[in-house]
């Protein structure tokens, strides 16, 4: 039988990992407060859905892909949430990138009710939601990730389960850790190859086949060298991100010296109304410091 999947959170990421549900032949209902994106959604064979709690009722699967924590709570736990129409034995699974501790308290709160849940964060941005080649990192019970792991693999390439609840939004702290890290350290380069009158687009080049290459050197020096801040990972999630991972760093007495400089870089960016940009534009931070622009010569 072919699983009815309920989509919940239209947005960046949302909107074409639920196309492509769709485009792998299963039936799926979604729910956004954006109707253009659920418009978009039926034009391709979707159904729509007025509340999380009509979506439950009518899936065996409910995927959630909203911004924050609070808002992944009050679509499973509140009044018509998820958990307000979901049967017993269906399976919510959470692809946001939220605080474990949320996580596994929401888990919890589920389980007592018969429903089991997955923490499914994915990693990739835009494009790889666009190609369905996302990264998943999964935390839950091994077999409720077998069960569902054929609607998962419509959306991603690498689907790894890390361990219990939890373990997926974990990993996907130390991914943005990661990433970001990567993207302000190449920034600092990129502006100091800049003010000193060299070509940047040649140094990328240069570099980019030995060991400072990267996947996040290529995806986001190209963008940059052409003041290309369009968000596929919007600066204020990562603020997000960054701010859970901090909190959770210091709940296990783990300091994070760099990702709390990393944190006031995005506070400072986000002052200065860069919110909506790329994750990207952090080198717009460093620019500002050196009164430099990284630009094609």
């Amino acid at each position: 039988m072919v699983k009815k999947v309920g989509f919940i959170g239209l947005g960046i990421m949302g909107k074409p990992m639920a196309l492509n549900l769709v485009a792998k032949g299963y039936e799926v209902m979604v729910n956004d407060l954006n109707k253009e994106a659920v418009q978009t959604l039926v034009g391709v064979g979707a159904k729509a859905a007025d509340s999380a709690k009509s979506i439950a009722e009518n899936s065996d699967v409910v995927i959630t892909m909203l911004p924050a924590s609070h808002h992944v709570q009050q679509v499973v736990l509140g009044e018509n949430g998820v958990l307000s129409g979901a049967k017993k034995g269906t399976v919510i699974i959470d692809m946001s990138s939220i605080s474990p501790v949320v996580s596994k308290e929401i888990a919890e709160i589920a389980e007592k009710q018969g429903v089991e849940m997955l923490d499914a964060p994915v990693s990739g941005g835009e494009p790889k939601a666009k190609d369905a080649t996302l990264a998943i990192m999964v935390g839950g019970k091994e077999e409720v990730f077998e069960q569902v792991k054929d609607v998962l693999a419509a959306m991603g390439s690498e689907i790894t389960l890390v361990g219990g609840n939890g373990s997926g939004t974990t990993a996907k702290l130390a991914n943005q850790v990661i990433v970001n890290l990567n993207i302000a350290a190449m920034s600092e380069a990129l502006v100091l190859a800049a003010k000193s009158g060299i070509d940047v687009e040649k140094m990328y080049q240069a570099i980019r086949g030995g060991l400072a290459g990267s996947a996040v050197l290529d995806a986001k020096v190209p963008l940059i060298l052409d003041r290309n801040f369009v968000a596929g990972g919007r600066i204020d999630i990562n603020l997000k991100d960054i701010t859970n991972v901090m909190e959770t760093a210091h709940s296990v007495g783990v300091p994070m010296p760099l990702s709390s400089h990393l944190l006031e870089i995005f506070h400072a960016l986000k002052v200065d109304g860069k919110a909506a940009d790329d994750h990207g534009g952090i080198v717009q931070y460093y620019e500002k410091l050196a009164n430099v622009t990284v630009g094609r010569v």
